[in-house]
């Protein structure tokens, strides 16, 4: 009887982010992408990622990680990871290039790295490899089969079906079908990013045509373009369409030059040096003749845009003059934060053009079309939707039945499922911890009661209270000194102060003259006395903190 294929979901099936997945046979584990999930509305976190004590539990049977694509939330768990251990990594020349330059950048050492290119053949641990090419939006991702004890297990990574690609990288699913008729495929895992889109995804080079366009209807004013410094196909339609107006290109934001000289090193960007212009030399260039490509699309506060939507950047002044494109598409929960970056950039002039105006976007992932395409070359027997948030996972699912596929041959998972495949098919193993871990910019971890203290002082303010007790007259030494942010109105804080401080007062006074001298004890009665206060007055909620010291 063929040994049984292990699945483990560490992140990505409820999210957009923390992609990462193991697969284990006969003992060894191969890790499929190592991502993170950028925060919203968690202060001070810098990341969230996948809660790896599975993987650190099992470091020495870990084989290897294929790494689909170089986006951030295939890549961005990795240097986090890779401090406690070390592994081969395997990807294509673009991927690893950024995930070098990420391990690099965050001072952790890098393991070996292994490139893949197109219909590469290897074998990773337990595991007969095979690579394809899909198109996504950025470079060089790949579509990776498994040849497992079980049959072939199809992962379709990140893709669309895209007929005119920029780079003309095609997905193949003329090699899916070939295996389809062959072998066949056991077991597909599937992108479910757009599943519950109806039709297809428009082709990247539809969106040249429009940024042309915008050059046109520009003339003579300064154009700077947000964009994913990884989305290198659009990076050359925007190059493009500036050497068409006669403009040079300026590349703002760490991220930006690193992936642009990357891709330019690696042949997948096509710019002549003559057309770069730097950052000192812009302010010899006419608004007419330069065109900034620049990091910042999604509201990122500390990326170029931002920088100079705060007039905070070092060489780029918004004003009247200037026309900001955003060419991408808000990520789920970035909304409000890029609503306030496009407010900030009006408030100082700028012209906006976005998505919601004109064609300036498109996404890198298949609509319910492209993905029953996928489902018709791979025929695949048993099927798990993979990628996206929830609602997501369930249309890509409603998508297989209504193929055909039997209910019991789809097997719906979320972030932290086991399942066996075996020879009577998919079944659930198990559960692994699936907590959002939250880390700061220096990869501390970040713990669910200090984001919840943060949040309760963002939005109430603080009152602390320091009270001092002469211990050997059994008084309060002082009136209690009260100090508040963010809890009512600088015009109203010595009044409200001033309140607190006499109830603190007179609820402290009597238990020190009883010979209360406990310092935790008398905090909590200051805490009791100024929360009624509070509450009853204002309604509101701020963080209290009283300080008792006996002398």
């Amino acid at each position: 009887m063929p040994a049984p294929v292990d699945l483990t979901f560490l992140g990505g099936l409820g999210e957009i982010g923390r992609n990462c997945a193991a697969l284990e046979a006969h003992g060894r584990i191969v890790m499929l992408d190592c991502g993170q999930l950028f925060p919203d509305d968690l202060p001070g976190v810098d990341a969230v990622l996948p809660d790896f004590t599975w993987l650190r539990e099992r470091a020495d049977r870990i084989d290897g990680c294929v790494i689909t694509h170089a986006h951030e939330d295939h890549i961005g768990g990795l240097p986090y990871l890779l401090r406690e251990m070390s592994f081969p990594i395997y990807g294509s020349p673009f991927t690893l290039g950024m995930v070098r330059g990420k391990l690099k950048g965050a001072r952790v050492p890098v393991p070996e790295l292994v490139e893949l290119h197109d219909h590469d053949r290897r074998r990773i641990g337990p595991f007969d490899c095979e690579f394809l090419p899909v198109t996504h939006s950025t470079p060089s991702g790949l579509m990776t089969l498994f040849g497992t004890p079980q049959g072939l297990i199809l992962h379709s990574s990140d893709f669309k079906l895209d007929p005119t690609p920029v780079d003309g990288r095609v997905t193949d699913l003329p090699r899916l079908r070939e295996l389809a008729a062959g072998e066949g495929i056991r077991l597909l895992l599937a992108d479910s990013t757009n599943a519950g889109t109806a039709g297809a995804t428009g082709s990247e080079s539809e969106i040249g045509p429009v940024l042309r366009q915008v050059f046109e209807d520009n003339v003579g004013r300064r154009i700077i373009v947000g964009a994913f410094s990884s989305h290198v196909h659009r990076i050359q339609q925007i190059a493009d369409a500036a050497a068409g107006s006669g403009r040079r290109l300026v590349v703002l934001g760490p991220s930006m030059v690193r992936n642009v000289t990357l891709a330019r090193d690696l042949g997948l960007l096509r710019i002549p040096e003559r057309m770069l212009a730097t950052e000192d030399e812009l302010a010899d260039l006419g608004p007419g003749r330069v065109c900034v490509v620049c990091t910042g699309s999604q509201g990122e506060p500390r990326a170029a845009l931002a920088l100079m939507a705060q007039g905070r950047h070092r060489c780029v002044t918004i004003c009247d003059s200037d026309t900001v494109v955003f060419s991408s598409h808000p990520i789920p929960g970035n909304e409000a934060g890029i609503g306030r970056l496009h407010n900030a950039l009006a408030r100082r002039g700028a012209q906006l053009v976005h998505s919601r105006q004109i064609g300036v976007h498109t996404s890198g992932h298949g609509s319910a079309d492209e993905l029953l395409a996928l489902h018709d070359a791979a025929d695949p027997a048993l099927f798990i939707p993979v990628h996206g948030e929830y609602s997501h996972l369930v249309a890509h699912h409603e998508l297989a039945l209504g193929r055909g596929m039997r209910a019991d041959r789809v097997l719906r998972c979320t972030d932290g499922d086991r399942v066996r495949l075996d020879d009577d098919g998919l079944r659930h193993l198990g559960r692994v911890s699936d907590r959002y871990v939250m880390v700061d910019e220096a990869g501390r971890p970040v713990s669910d009661d200090l984001v919840e203290e943060r949040r309760g002082l963002s939005g109430e303010g603080f009152v602390v209270v320091r009270v001092v007790v002469d211990g050997r007259k059994g008084r309060l030494a002082e009136p209690p000194f009260v100090e508040t942010r963010g809890w009512v109105d600088p015009s109203e804080r010595d009044e409200w102060c001033t309140a607190v401080s006499e109830v603190v007062a007179k609820a402290l006074s009597s238990a020190v003259a009883d010979g209360e001298r406990d310092t935790k004890e008398l905090g909590r009665l200051a805490r009791r006395a100024t929360g009624r206060l509070v509450s009853k007055r204002t309604g509101r909620r701020p963080a209290l903190v009283p300080v008792v010291e006996v002398r």
